[in-house]
């Protein structure tokens, strides 16, 4: 019981085209080329967007490194994003 031979893919091929007929066959293919066109296209506008997102992320990401460096140099020292300035305390606590 291995493979099938090639006579048996043509008998089931004519077998197939009888049943079915050949305008059923043809437009049930042209349904199936249009949701791997549109499979395809899907995936490919998802990539776009996620590089899109990434090179965003990155972006930010340099940006904010570089600024944190320039503020750490001019002000104090930045901790998640607070800002902490070398100022003069007071003993003064209010409430």
């Amino acid at each position: 019981m291995g493979s099938f031979s090639i006579t048996h893919w043509l008998i089931l091929l004519v077998v197939v085209v009888v049943v079915f007929g050949t305008s059923k066959l043809r437009n049930a293919g042209k349904d199936l080329g249009g949701a791997v066109k549109g499979f395809k296209e899907a995936v490919k506008d998802e990539e776009t967007e996620h590089a899109r997102k990434r090179r965003v992320l990155d972006h930010d990401a340099s940006s904010n490194t570089q600024s944190t460096t320039s503020a750490n140099s001019q002000t104090g020292t930045k901790v998640d994003d607070v800002e902490i300035s070398p100022t003069t305390s007071n003993d003064e606590h209010k409430v």
